[in-house]
């Protein structure tokens, strides 16, 4: 009802312009408008919308709340467009107004909805815009090369694809960014390592299967830890890989794209897009960001590395804390990077991308890492005017117990697991529901359903939550059919769908919309909110808003559908009704496509 809310609330500012004509030019004069604070209503029984503006002005407009409602009141009943969309307002409490729409505006409003594709959500006016084309970019997902993903990348993996899905369907111009791990001191040992156990990697031209690159990993580690000399041969290996030897290049090409063939495996099976842009890629920009801060005067050499003392972030004692921006030996590190790609995203060189917001989708625990980050971009002047940098924090995902998911053994869940026992365990309760329902299907179904169900639960699961807290990772909550869960939800669609295959035509075209049933209004105003739903999630980078507002839909559906008859009713009613659950259909698939999350026909 976003559309609704705008002209209600331009309506609301005349009406009380014309009632408090002096206060208004005195507002004016300062800058500002007498402000009626129209809001959602916060039960049904007080309509759609509530005025709650006459408590604040009371004081400044020296007259009652009451006092100040009923002049607004006496306004809008002269308002013939207002009257168009509401019925009279009510008056409630020491001064509130409730406002409640007519069913003709209620028609009107659905009957615009199930004609347009987008349901009734606006194409942003990138005219308008501070940034106008200019992209937005969100850093999301970033694994490590070498070492395999696991459920510590699942939050920002989805929640990055699911903002990233909705700002692209908002009308902006979206770049995923990749920011994987594959440069730094750890490829010395990799490639030290490679050249021991696979020397005949770095003479073919053919490409080599490693196997097991997280064993392969550890392999490496173990070694390192235990052997000064190959330390040694290590730290030798990245100064060839960082001076461009040709052999140390080779190694590195050889660890990256076997990592990247892995990760593909995983963004196929979550469907992700993603364009990989790894820390390498800025390391011929690290200098620059060097010498840029020491010509600001930023920075300082402490303990022999070279840093920038921040403002924002104090250690115990109440000090700056400082950031490294190059280290005793010479090396950079991830600040150092981060600065680098910033720069460059935000187009301070000719091929950079022109970016006009940055979006970090990354744990809370790195939140001080970005403040320090951010800071040091401000104060060396980097970030264009109107520019926006933020920080997507999110909690940890948790088992059962409370604490870190972890298998048995003590390690960190892989990802491609995690999938996979989701997967079974669909596949599972799907068997046991078919044989108790006596149906009979095929093999390919089975697989396909609880692909689809596994999948969307273990997302689901995740964006339904608020992102910014812990969760506990359970497959028996995440597969129920009951409860804010994704089956529950596929199950409202594939109900949907079994009308249409009962003899229901859900593409039918109405001229003329009729409805009678208390049913049918509460699920018109449900559909009706989809609009404002997708523009707070663009606003405040939350999925779970879209979450609780899609369970909360098939909560209505539901109650619709058990209530009111739509196969069985006759005429002009069944089609109107059908025509309800064509634009419920539509707006839970929609929803679901923007949180990244599949959807089925049947299960």
């Amino acid at each position: 009802m976003l559309r609704l809310s705008n002209i209600l609330n331009i309506q609301l500012k005349k009406a009380l312009e014309r009632a408090f004509p002096n206060a208004a030019n005195a507002a004016r004069v300062s800058g500002s408008t007498l402000d009626p604070v129209l809001v959602p209503a916060s039960k049904p029984e007080f309509g759609d919308f509530q005025v709650n503006g006459a408590l604040n002005l009371a004081k400044a407009l020296k007259q009652s709340p009451r006092d100040i409602a009923l002049a607004i009141v006496a306004q809008l009943h002269e308002d013939e467009e207002f009257l168009n969309l509401c019925k009279s307002p009510e008056i409630a409490g020491p001064g509130f107004i409730n406002l409640t729409l007519t069913t003709q505006c209620l028609i009107r409003e659905i009957n615009n909805q199930m004609n347009d594709h987008r349901l009734g959500v606006p194409l942003i006016d990138l005219s308008k815009t501070s940034g106008g084309s200019a992209p937005i970019v969100i850093d999301f997902s970033s694994p490590n090369i070498a070492k395999e993903m696991h459920v510590g990348h699942l939050r920002s993996t989805i929640i990055g694809d699911s903002l990233a899905r909705v700002l692209e369907f908002r009308g902006h111009s979206v770049l995923r960014l990749n920011h994987v791990g594959d440069w730094g001191t750890q490829f010395g040992m990799l490639i030290s390592h490679l050249k021991l156990v696979a020397p005949e990697a770095l003479t073919t031209a053919d490409a080599i299967d490693l196997g097991d690159l997280v064993n392969f990993y550890r392999q490496a580690k173990q070694r390192f830890d235990e052997d000064e000399l190959f330390q040694d041969e290590s730290r030798e290996e990245v100064i060839k890989l960082q001076n461009g030897d040709l052999q140390a290049l080779k190694a590195w090409k050889l660890l990256c794209d076997q990592s990247r063939q892995e990760f593909q495996k995983i963004y196929d099976r979550l469907d992700i897009r993603l364009n990989e842009r790894g820390e390498s890629f800025y390391n011929p920009y690290l200098k620059n960001v060097l010498n840029d801060l020491d010509d600001l005067g930023l920075l300082v050499t402490d303990e022999g590395a070279k840093c920038v003392f921040l403002e924002s972030i104090t250690g115990k004692d109440g000090k700056s804390l400082p950031m490294i921006i190059q280290k005793q030996d010479g090396g950079f590190n991830y600040a150092t990077t981060d600065l680098a790609a910033i720069r460059y995203r935000l187009n301070s060189y000719p091929d950079g991308d022109g970016a006009q917001r940055l979006i970090y989708v990354t744990d809370a625990g790195q939140s001080n890492h970005f403040a320090g980050v951010f800071e040091i971009a401000e104060r060396a002047k980097w970030i264009p005017n109107g520019c926006h940098i933020e920080h997507v924090p999110f909690g940890l995902v948790q088992g059962e117990d409370g604490k870190k998911l972890k298998t048995r053994s003590g390690e960190t869940v892989r990802l491609r697991d995690l999938l996979d026992e989701a997967i079974d365990r669909a596949e599972s309760d799907l068997r046991i529901r078919l044989k108790k329902e006596g149906r009979d299907e095929s093999q390919a179904f089975i697989k396909h359903v609880s692909t689809t169900v596994g999948i969307a639960a273990v997302k689901y699961a995740d964006l339904s939550q608020n992102r910014i807290t812990n969760y506990q990772f359970s497959f028996n909550k995440m597969l129920a059919l009951q409860g804010n869960t994704a089956p529950y939800l596929l199950y409202a669609l594939v109900r949907i769908a079994g009308i249409a295959r009962k003899g229901g035509n859900l593409g039918i075209n109405i001229d003329t919309l009729e409805f009678n049933q208390p049913q049918e209004w509460c699920l018109i105003r449900e559909l009706l909110k989809f609009d404002e739903v997708i523009i707070k999630v663009e606003e405040e980078l939350l999925p779970n808003r879209l979450c609780s507002y899609l369970f909360d839909l098939s909560q209505v559906f539901n109650r619709f559908y058990d209530k009111v008859p739509v196969l069985k009713a006759n005429e002009p009613n069944r089609s109107c009704r059908l025509a309800l659950c064509r634009t419920t259909a539509n707006t839970l698939k929609l929803g679901m496509t923007l949180l990244g999350i599949p959807t089925l026909e049947r299960m």
